[in-house]
């Protein structure tokens, strides 16, 4: 009687878990070196999910990249997200054994103009899968553990939010690898330490950088002790960022990316064209009656 009613509890529990599987790959998030899920409200986590291979990035991990966040930056359930790497460490950087095309077009006897085209297409192609993470309006925590090389740094210089753990390092080691690092490392993160000097130092050297350095350099503005605190406290401020009206966030964020590429002035004119529309949103209403309200938690739609 007990083994019946077990069975039949199974029956009606697959349909349902049929039905997620389905879901998951019907939303778009199901991908080869990508883990995505939503852990709590409105906060979706992505993981680069190559643990066996120290999450290196092969060719499809970078087109699952830019492809993810684009989706996620569209997805109105979604108003914060966490970045974080499955394994040993947060990424190894590029995943060389992938890149016999590159080799093999570079090296090739084809006329240099075509292979040229060819590999200014390839390298637009990598930029953009990492820009994808700044142009999603949606803000982007990264949590990382142990070692970020080469490619990992590019990859977070283009989140909003950098913590990291005790034991991580970071190296821009494409100078090791016989060429400059070309999407996004040397743009982003001369503007996120300030320091021309430690950067030219970290990119001509490709020395390691500890997670010491990385706090007190401002590549990270948080250090934990191990990967699950890393990814708790990602997690806390992911959940408090998505408590806040996504009217005001996206479009704060969006306003600092700009005002960090234009002048002052050209900063204040973007923001006061946006907020003349902005302003009329029901989610300033909505989180001044909260605030009104002393303890009243405010509740905003869907953006």
């Amino acid at each position: 009687m007990l083994s019946s009613r077990i069975l039949s509890g199974l029956t009606r529990i697959r349909p349902t878990l049929t039905s997620i599987r389905t879901m998951a790959a019907a939303d778009g998030y199901a991908f080869e070196t990508l883990a995505v899920s939503s852990p709590r409200e409105n906060v979706y986590h992505v993981e680069l999910n190559r643990p066996d291979k120290l999450n290196a990035m092969n060719k499809t991990m970078w087109k699952d990249i830019g492809q993810c966040f684009n989706k996620l930056g569209e997805d109105t359930d979604c108003r914060a997200i966490v970045l974080s790497g499955s394994g040993r460490l947060f990424t190894s950087g590029l995943d060389l054994s992938d890149m016999s095309g590159i080799v093999s077009l570079v090296m090739g006897d084809d006329d240099v103009a075509r292979k040229c085209r060819a590999l200014h297409h390839l390298i637009k192609e990598f930029q953009d899968a990492f820009s994808s993470l700044e142009t999603c309006p949606k803000p982007v925590i990264a949590a990382i553990h142990n070692a970020c090389v080469g490619g990992g740094v590019d990859l977070i210089c283009s989140a909003d939010i950098r913590y990291c753990t005790s034991d991580s390092w970071f190296q821009v080691k494409e100078v090791e690898l016989g060429l400059a690092a070309d999407v996004g490392t040397l743009q982003r993160l001369p503007k996120i330490i300030g320091n021309q000097s430690l950067v030219r130092e970290l990119a001509f050297s490709a020395r390691k950088m500890f997670s010491e350095e990385a706090l007190r350099s401002g590549l990270v503005s948080r250090t934990f002790s191990d990967k699950q605190s890393v990814l708790n406290g990602a997690l806390d401020m992911a959940t408090t960022i998505a408590s806040m009206s996504p009217v005001a966030v996206q479009n704060t964020k969006t306003t600092l990316i700009h005002a960090r590429d234009h002048t002052v002035q050209e900063g204040l004119d973007y923001v006061a064209m946006l907020n003349m529309t902005m302003l009329q949103s029901e989610d300033l209403r909505i989180a001044a009656m909260a605030m009104m309200s002393k303890g009243k938690k405010p509740t905003f739609a869907k953006l």
